[in-house]
Order: structure tokens, then sequence, then C-alpha cells
């Protein structure tokens, strides 16, 4: 098989939330969801450890402060089931919301450098709870950082309070 081929079934080709475990007062968040599985979908490299089924479909829940992924494969059968909690996030979230709020408020009023200052803190948050879910994930799926980053977009829009 070429090395292209085995690439296109390492990915996920659908990614769906279980509209029954988004909190109600996340409803108006519903865009920020669509685009962050579009994005997700678009562009990932997603293998499930010692599987070769793909490209994948995942769904995800969220019931209290965990997080639970069905990933199946091509033929509709199960491959991996797997269970996350949010409370090593729940800090960097907290964090991430915060300085995005900040930002959407700089963005009417600061410099240039001051935003860019906030930004940059945003990125390094963002870039750790993307690193913390794919150690989290990591016996059970290989991604990539982009694919982690893209993840974590998703854990965010999908627990973002106002």
């Amino acid at each position: 098989m070429s090395a292209e081929a085995t690439l296109s079934r390492d990915r996920l080709a659908e990614v769906t939330c279980d509209e029954k475990s988004i909190p109600r007062d996340a409803s108006d968040r519903a865009q920020e969801r669509a685009a962050a599985i579009f994005d997700l979908v678009e562009e990932n490299s997603f293998g499930v450890v010692g599987c070769d089924d793909g490209p994948y479909r995942m769904s995800i829940a969220q019931a209290e402060s965990r997080l639970s992924f069905d990933v199946r494969g091509a033929s509709g059968a199960r491959v991996a089931e797997m269970a996350m909690s949010l409370t090593p996030l729940r800090p960097l979230l907290t964090e991430y919301f915060l300085l995005c709020e900040s930002y959407y408020s700089a963005i009417r009023s600061a410099s240039p450098r001051q935003i860019e200052a906030i930004e940059r803190e945003r990125a390094a948050l963002h870039n750790q709870g993307a690193k913390l879910i794919a150690e989290r994930l990591a016996d059970k799926v290989e991604i990539d950082e982009r694919t982690a980053r893209r993840l974590f977009t998703l854990v965010s829009a999908l627990n973002w309070k106002k």
C-alpha cells in the first residue's frame, strides 16, 4: 500500500458532538463548535493505535467533568473508546477564556504591541492545552500537534461559558 493511501486513512473524516451533553447555556456557541469541527476534519492526522480501519468517525460527549470519545472505523465498528477528565484542563481553560476576553477587549482599544502580547500568551496556553490532550490520549490514538491544537479548540468551544 502506498504511503499516500495510508496517510489518507489515518485521519478523522467526521466529528460529531453529543448534543445532549452540551451545556444548555452553550447553545449560542454552536457556530464556534461547528467551526472547530470543520477545521479539525479539514486537516488532521489521527491514527488509532493497533488499528488500520480509517478514516475514522469520532463522537464526543461530555458528562460533568469528563469527555468521552467514541471512535469508529471505516466499517462502522467501534475501534476505540476513550475517556478523559477535564479536571487537569480546567485551570488552562479558565485562563485561556480570560485571555480571549482580554484579547477581544484589546482589539478595540489597545496598541498593536499589547494585542500581540496577549495573543502570544493565548497561543502559549492553547499549545499547553493541546499538549495535555495529546498526552492524555496517547495510549489510544496518535495525533500530531496541529490535530491536538484543533481538539483543544473544540474542547474550548464545548466549555465556553459566555
